[in-house]
């Protein structure tokens, strides 16, 4: 009893605990991370029989990302005690706070630091308060992600209705190679030749405002179409265009889940710049949505000069349009860096949105974080309106425009296949190197000459180096469904791209 009076008013430690408690509390941990790490199994598998290798990939980049936030908040667990223990001036410790109003309250300091009068670098309750900023960042970065991912393949579920268009008669009939007309009299051209389109000061607002109307039409759907499969060597018949754009956004998916260590460097610098000082509530969550905003006026614009630029080489048509894929019409000649920037930009909004939920739940929705109305209503506002733009509208339309550079090639196939031709070009190097060149040229060049799909399709796990996992993920008869239509001219020219 004189125990118990003595360290009244302190927290119960284990010694004070009974078993029973601590059991079941262990139990009901324990069991919620099995259910959930075998449900990512399941997920995992089913994804596997799917045949979507870009999407497994992209679990594990979650399931990475995870593990990393896991381990930073357990070793925060295990130093918050020597963080605490490092004392700092008090002239220091009272800059660049998030409150604008000081508290005097120094509960929660280290005996140590308030005997030097100083202040803890960071208190034991600090520590745990950031402990939960980890734990509702990693909720948030997961479900941005999915909210993002089904956003864009609800938007790709409207485009195969004009797939299946491509393979009536009607639109045959419309297409007709023998028919000649102005680019003008085109729809494609009725939609982009305008009197604003030659002028960039007149150009920019149209397209700012299009990629929130009708951000991609059915005409520009066919007619990148139809370029991306007339520049690739393809026939017009049986390709799936709908189904390989399907395949490409959850390649980009993939990449704007991630967090690389820029990423981590930003999120420090969020934090920083969260101080009172730097009046971050005027600029700073205006920030993902100013570019997320200027991605897609971008992405709008590019395909109003490919029209201008058709335009500018001949006025009339035979057939259909054709634009010609290029990366020039992309910022400094980098598709890629669209996507770069789409990654920044969801999860700098999914930071913003995890820390609004965190301030919120720790220090209450009217606390020095959120200072007045406008701020909570700005805050939300933006953060669900970038979440939403960029999932239905921005990455979309990335997936499909980016096909229109000359960069898209090698997503022709599917990856493994791509895996496979690189291995090809390491194994014919070395080949090369050790035996005579111009046997060997004449034997690669034999080789180029003589390929077909067919061959492809009989001895790609045997020739390529195909794994025995992802000939089951990936077998070859899909390479032949890919490429039944296709004509020798497309591998030839992936093999010299891969080769070169």
């Amino acid at each position: 009893m004189a125990k118990t009076t003595e360290n009244e008013g302190e927290p119960t430690s284990l010694e004070d605990t009974p078993t029973w408690a601590l059991a079941s509390v262990c139990f009901i941990l324990i069991a919620i991370s099995v259910l959930l790490e075998y449900s990512l199994h399941l997920l995992s598998k089913f994804l596997q029989r799917k045949r979507k290798k870009a999407l497994l990939h992209a679990l594990n980049k979650i399931k990475s990302d995870l593990l990393l936030l896991g381990f930073i908040s357990l070793l925060l667990t295990v130093i918050q005690k020597p963080i605490s223990t490092i004392c700092i001036s008090r002239s220091v410790g009272k800059t660049f706070l998030p409150c604008e109003s000081l508290s005097d309250d120094e509960e929660g300091e280290e005996p140590k630091c308030q005997q030097q009068g100083k202040l803890s670098l960071i208190s034991v309750e600090g520590a745990q308060q950031l402990q939960m900023l980890i734990f509702t960042l990693a909720f948030f970065h997961v479900f941005s992600s999915l909210i993002t991912f089904s956003l864009g393949e609800a938007k790709m579920r409207r485009w195969e209705a004009w797939e299946a268009e491509t393979r009536t008669m009607e639109y045959q009939f419309s297409n007709d190679p023998r028919r000649f007309q102005f680019i003008h009299q085109t729809s494609f051209g009725k939609r982009h030749l305008r009197s604003w389109s030659e002028h960039r000061i007149f150009r920019l607002p149209v397209v700012f405002f299009r990629q929130f109307f009708e951000s991609v039409s059915k005409v520009d759907y066919l007619t990148l179409r139809h370029g991306f499969i007339m520049a690739h060597g393809k026939q017009e018949s049986n390709f799936d265009f709908q189904k390989y754009i399907r395949r490409t956004l959850e390649k980009d998916f993939g990449v704007v889940i991630g967090m690389s260590l820029g990423i981590w460097i930003f999120s420090v610098l969020f934090i920083f710049f969260n101080a009172y000082v730097f009046h971050n509530y005027i600029w700073l969550p205006f920030i993902p949505v100013l570019m997320l905003l200027a991605v897609g006026t971008k992405l709008q614009s590019i395909i109003t000069k490919m029209c201008l630029d058709r335009n500018d080489k001949s006025h009339v048509v035979r057939g259909s349009l054709v634009v010609q894929p290029s990366d020039h019409f992309f910022w400094f000649s980098q598709p890629k860096l669209l996507l770069h920037l789409m990654h920044f930009i969801l999860f700098q909004n999914s930071f913003q949105l995890a820390f609004f939920s965190w301030t919120w739940y720790k220090f209450g929705l009217r606390s020095c974080f959120h200072r007045k109305t406008e701020d909570i209503v700005i805050k939300l506002t933006i953060g669900i309106l970038v979440q939403i733009l960029c999932g239905y509208v921005t990455l979309p339309l990335y997936a499909l425009v980016t096909q229109m550079g000359t960069s898209a090639l090698e997503n022709v196939f599917p990856e493994v296949v791509v895996k496979g031709l690189r291995r090809w070009q390491r194994k014919a190097k070395k080949n090369i190197a050790r035996k005579n060149v111009y046997w060997a040229d004449a034997s690669v060049d034999h080789s180029l000459t003589s390929l077909s799909f067919s061959t492809l399709d009989a001895s790609v796990t045997a020739e390529l180096g195909i794994t025995a996992e992802e000939d089951e993920l990936y077998p070859s008869t899909e390479i032949a469904e890919e490429g039944s239509d296709a004509t020798r001219k497309t591998i030839l020219l992936v093999l010299v791209q891969l080769t070169a």
